[in-house]
């Protein structure tokens, strides 16, 4: 568009009736502001340029006015680009002050080059709407780069955002799974010889637990969990009592909203997962009470791990150091709720999440109602 405007301007100097030195020059001198309005209206094609906007400006505006003194009438079209360049370059206050000056001087310039006060209209309405049309479409040019750029940005964080939710469901999934295989593994081939009919029960709780991985890698492929703090509270019943340690459990038994209740369960997974790899415990507690509007969910035991001591204290509260309990923040976080930790006065480590019963911002669902992690 800009080029069929300076091609307009050109035609007005064809028909001037200039001689062939003249019109080359002209054309020479339209060429030169050429360039000095695609540095101001695509700073990106001419990029040193774009570095000296202020100099490129000045001299725009001698070669917008100066020539008016060898072409004449012929070069009435070219004040409305410098009306545009003030606007790009100069900003907004400082820029319509240049644009409305460039009208004004442009009806002087008329004056000059032997129009009368009947053409004062016409040109200067000339003048403002090349200005602007120019300026609306340089504008416009830079509107839609900026757009692709905020498109390619939200491709590469939507990428981002789903690494890191595979990142979190693996750790939290696989990492609870796993312990128990290797755990009832150990415990298996121990009891082999001695009690083999517990092995053999325990093999079997094995292939179970190891289907469920399989399961729930699966749904992390196909982007999405769904589980259950009853039966994840099972599941890790099984495996505490099952290498000796203490379990008293009390969990609510009321239905519980489809995230919150997979948040909960993989509390619980992360929880004994650091008990057993951590810790020596023998004793753990692990309770659930709803109450008006939020469910508190706790997870206790009095094995205080080497791990879990590098990064509290008796009296603080806060978010752990580790991977999977930081997942669980976010987790917890996205649905108006908080996951806290401490280490009570009687020596027991106790990690605690508090979540609403109602989240105020859901994951999204699938069809089916399975649950999207954030």
């Amino acid at each position: 568009m800009i080029l069929c405007f300076f091609g307009v301007g050109l035609t007005y100097a064809v028909g001037a009736g200039m001689g062939a030195g003249q019109l080359a020059l002209c054309g020479a001198l339209m060429l030169t502001l050429l360039v000095l309005q695609l540095s101001h209206s695509l700073p990106l094609w001419i990029p040193r340029a774009a570095r000296h906007r202020g100099l490129t400006l000045s001299l725009q505006a001698v070669l917008t006015f100066v020539p008016f003194t060898l072409f004449g009438a012929a070069w009435l079209g070219m004040p409305g680009f410098l009306a545009a360049s003030a606007l790009l370059v100069l900003g907004a206050a400082r820029g319509w002050t240049a644009f409305a000056g460039v009208a004004v001087a442009t009806g002087f310039v008329q004056f000059a080059v032997g129009y009368g006060v009947g053409q004062l209209a016409y040109n200067s309405l000339a003048t403002v709407l090349t200005g602007l049309v120019v300026y609306g479409l340089s504008r416009l040019s830079g509107l839609v780069r900026e757009v692709q750029m905020a498109r390619e940005e939200l491709v590469r964080l939507a990428v981002t955002q789903e690494r890191l939710r595979f990142a979190r469901d693996l750790h939290d999934l696989l990492g609870f799974s796993l312990s128990t295989i290797t755990l009832k593994c150990e415990l298996a081939h121990r009891l082999m010889r001695v009690q083999p009919e517990r092995a053999e029960m325990e093999l079997t709780e094995i292939v179970q637990t190891a289907r469920q991985a399989l399961t729930d890698v699966r749904s992390v492929a196909s982007s999405y969990v769904h589980m259950t703090l009853n039966r994840e509270v099972v599941s890790a019943a099984s495996l505490l009592r099952a290498v000796g340690i203490r379990t008293d459990i009390r969990v609510t038994r009321a239905p519980l909203h489809a995230s919150v209740d997979t948040v909960l369960a993989t509390v619980l997974r992360e929880g004994v997962t650091n008990l057993l790899r951590h810790s020596k415990a023998q004793h753990c507690v692990v309770t659930a009470d709803t109450g008006e509007d939020t469910v508190r969910f706790c997870i206790a035991n009095d094995g205080l791990s080497e791990k879990d001591s590098v990064h509290c204290d008796t009296d603080r509260t806060g978010v752990p150091g580790g991977v999977g309990l930081r997942s669980l923040t976010i987790r917890a976080e996205a649905l108006g709720g908080r996951l806290s930790w401490r280490v009570r006065p009687d020596g027991w480590f106790e990690l605690v999440a508090e979540l609403p019963l109602q989240p105020a911002t859901d994951t999204p669902q699938d069809p089916d109602g399975a649950v999207t992690p954030a």
